[in-house]
């Protein structure tokens, strides 16, 4: 979390290989992935949903979802270009794994429309499914809820605390809703110009003079006794990143 400018983006950015750090380097599953290119990121395992939606609008659901099964095509274009049996057979093994995100998103009423004619929401829930069709070891979701309307939200909150249960893969999340950060993570690392403010678990977040001041730019006042709202909750609209770890700890 952290107001605009504070490096939140940048982070996602270095991390997925779309810049450069210019010291230090960046280490994932034990491998060091500074300087690598996107591609090479994505096929270590590393997927990201982007804030704005980046679907193909004329293609139907299963087809954007395939998008997602770049990295684990093995088969050359001249083998796609005759329709081989390994090209058969590995096209027939990633329909399942798409078949299996539809069911787990919810998604099997808007199979027979393009894209662009869905709403809103069940666009992003589609921009979900293409990075879980990956089959990634970490998800990055950039604003996975933002525009969104407060049933697509608790949709999307439910879904990815079944990615974590379910699937168990870690994800790190950039998001502006507090309380749909605040319900979800593990852990939330505050920032302010790029610099770490605290790490550390939500409850102990929201009442850190440093994140207060760089939120608000003094300290925070009590609310009224009478009053049942909760300021480092509530409405602010403050931008939140997490990180949600699997079952397994990681």
């Amino acid at each position: 979390m952290g107001p605009n400018g504070a490096g939140k983006t940048s982070i996602f950015n270095v991390l997925s290989g779309i810049f450069q750090p210019t010291s230090g380097s960046v280490s994932f599953a034990g491998c060091d992935i500074t300087g690598l290119s996107p591609q090479q990121i994505a096929s270590a395992g590393m997927s990201r949903a982007f804030q704005n939606i980046e679907l193909f609008g004329n293609l139907d659901l299963v087809d954007n979802l395939m998008v997602g099964r770049h990295r684990h095509i093995r088969y050359s274009p001249w083998s796609a270009a005759f329709w081989t049996r390994r090209v058969r057979a590995e096209e027939d093994a990633s329909r399942e794994v798409v078949e299996e995100i539809v069911e787990f998103l919810e998604l099997q009423h808007y199979r027979d429309k393009p894209v662009r004619l869905l709403p809103y929401g069940v666009q992003k829930r589609i921009e979900l499914g293409r990075a879980l069709a990956m089959e990634p070891t970490l998800l990055l979701l950039d604003e996975p809820v933002a525009g969104m309307n407060v049933e697509e939200t608790e949709d999307m909150a439910r879904f990815i605390m079944d990615i974590r249960a379910d699937l168990e893969i870690p994800i790190v999340l950039v998001e502006h809703d507090m309380g749909f950060v605040m319900d979800l993570a593990d852990r939330v690392l505050a920032l302010e110009f790029g610099r770490p403010i605290s790490v550390d678990i939500p409850s102990v977040i929201q009442q850190h003079p440093g994140v207060i001041a760089s939120y608000l730019g003094h300290a925070a006042q009590a609310p009224d006794q009478g009053s049942t709202e909760d300021p480092a909750r509530g409405g602010a609209g403050l931008p939140v990143s997490s990180v949600t770890q699997g079952d397994d700890g990681r």
